[in-house]
């Protein structure tokens, strides 16, 4: 039995892609261009009233950033997946998808592409469509915090080939979003794709 990538999934700019990890699984985060952010969302695939949960996370892990070991925890606080390698280190989980909204009301906009409907219909792979969307993870999103708690959204850091690596704990269901936001520096002023990669056990 030996560990293989069993599946490869390219996320287009602008648009969304999910997939499934069995409990031992591993998931890998490519930014193939850099400066990309991914909207990263995980539900227990068994019961996707629970999911990954930001406001938990950061209440579990006493903390607002991201470290290789932390466990990505659920809305009933238990963990569902773990960050096992890290080649970026600055992620964000504080804010939340964009969407229809923050693109009329902060830009005049009202058919801009948006990571909340991009994860929308990634989940519809699975038949699967949330009444609230959880909030998600953005990998690579860079936001600097001053004294007074105000952000600064600024440019990733990630540069080509930069990667996360996150462990299943339980089976999961994942879907991750190529950042839309093309108005700000989030993504270096410009969406590129990303990568995903499964890494599971094969019998050969």
């Amino acid at each position: 039995m030996t560990w293989k990538v069993r599946e490869e999934i390219i996320i287009p700019p602008y648009e969304g892609r999910s997939t499934h990890l069995k409990a031992g699984e591993e998931l890998i985060i490519i930014d193939t261009d850099g400066k990309q952010v991914g909207d990263f969302i995980c539900f227990n695939l068994h019961d996707p009233s629970e999911h990954v949960s930001p406001v938990h996370m950061r209440a579990s892990l006493s903390s607002i950033r991201l470290k290789v070991g932390d466990y990505l925890y659920s809305n009933r606080r238990r963990p569902l997946m773990q960050l096992v390698h890290d080649t970026v280190g600055r992620h964000d989980f504080f804010f939340p998808a964009c969407d229809y909204y923050r693109y009329k009301m902060d830009f005049n906009d009202e058919n801009h592409p948006n990571c909340h409907d991009n994860l929308m219909r990634a989940l519809e792979k699975y038949e699967f469509k949330p009444e609230h969307l959880p909030d998600p993870i953005n990998w690579f999103m860079y936001n600097k915090l001053d004294s007074f708690g105000d952000y600064e959204i600024n440019e990733p850091l990630s540069k080509p080939g930069d990667y996360v690596k996150l462990k299943a704990l339980e089976d999961c269901l994942v879907a991750l979003s190529s950042c839309s936001q093309d108005m700000a520096p989030v993504n270096g002023w410009k969406v590129t794709p990303l990568k995903m990669q499964v890494i599971g056990e094969t019998h050969e």
